[in-house]
């Protein structure tokens, strides 16, 4: 598991337009980069469209969403939420493998694979400055915006 301090796994993953993003391209500002399971959900769709509406709050840092979807589903959910932000097709698992977020879930008695609700705060060098685990997505965004502006 990854902790306050250390660096933010490297990676290259395509956006919803097809462009690949990598660590590399965050870094010079302060960027969230927040995973959930699947788009265009309740919850996701909650977590995406606050993110977006409190991005003009912290103009300075970037928002990166992280879900298994593939490109064209995010760009389908971007363009219906309004998305400016790159939502990232990890289909591989490959970074949230790396920051051990594919976990075991529970849902009405079955188990089944997924995707921990996550979000990390990354300083201008890519180093993890919060952690934020157990996410509800109701009002998290405004959580995550009054962080970045303390």
């Amino acid at each position: 598991m990854l902790t306050v301090g250390a660096p933010f796994p490297d990676f290259s993953l395509p956006d919803q337009n097809g462009n690949i993003v990598t660590l590399n391209d965050l870094k010079g500002s302060r960027a969230v980069v927040y995973f959930y399971p699947k788009d265009d959900t309740p919850g996701c769709t909650v977590e995406a469209c606050d993110f977006q509406a409190k991005q003009s709050e912290t103009p300075d840092s970037k928002v990166i969403g992280v879900s298994p979807d593939p490109s064209k589903k995010h760009s389908k959910f971007a363009d219906k939420h309004g998305l400016t932000f790159s939502l990232l097709a990890d289909t591989e698992k490959d970074l949230i493998g790396a920051c051990g977020l594919w976990v075991e879930k529970t849902f009405m008695g079955k188990k089944y694979m997924g995707v921990d609700r996550t979000t990390f705060v990354l300083d201008q060098d890519g180093v993890i400055e919060k952690i934020y685990t157990k996410v509800n997505p109701i009002g998290h965004a405004k959580d995550v915006s009054e962080f970045l502006k303390a």
